[in-house]
């Protein structure tokens, strides 16, 4: 009399196996257009193999933020649209101390988690409204509002703000 229920519950087990896969890379959907960041690493939701691959749709069905900062690169008040670095970070499930952001070009640079606070840097995909060519420093950038604190302007900061960022490695 007990066989059915063990092999009900064998089953379970098995449907429970194949669930928590699918259930933890549920909440990031498939890029339909051109990957512009991949992220790797200590992350526990992906959607592309064992990375999280974002196209700028992705990117922008994420909470965004948006403020008016000055740079050391750009002339005047420039407007930068884009996800918090905390958003992003949630929304991939990181879980290292460490991020190492590497450009189109192969720059690379550590930001540690710890910097992603809510009104601090953001993943910019728009600058004055409009996306960025890689000519100009995009498709992504991570800027930090200068002008709000001045503990964001210091050489540290500034190397941190890595533009035509294109991958990021959870470490």
């Amino acid at each position: 009399m007990n066989r059915p229920v063990e092999a009900i519950g064998a089953m379970l087990a098995v449907a429970f196996l194949f669930a928590v896969p699918a259930a933890a890379q549920s909440g990031l959907p498939a890029p339909a257009g051109e990957v512009i960041l991949t992220v790797s690493g200590d992350i526990t939701n992906m959607n592309q193999g064992d990375t999280a691959a974002f196209d700028l749709e992705i990117l922008e069905s994420l909470p965004s933020t948006t403020f008016t900062t000055t740079t050391i690169w750009t002339e005047g008040g420039q407007e930068f649209t884009g996800v918090e670095l905390g958003d992003l970070l949630a929304a991939i499930g990181a879980e290292g101390g460490t991020l190492v952001a590497v450009a189109v070009n192969d720059y690379q640079i550590e930001i540690p988690v710890s910097d992603a606070v809510e009104n601090g840097p953001i993943v910019a995909y728009l600058r004055n409204g409009e996306p960025m060519s890689v000519r100009d420093k995009g498709p992504l950038w991570v800027v930090y509002p200068f002008d709000d604190n001045a503990d964001y302007r210091t050489e540290v900061i500034y190397s941190r703000s890595i533009w035509q960022l294109e991958r990021i490695e959870v470490r």
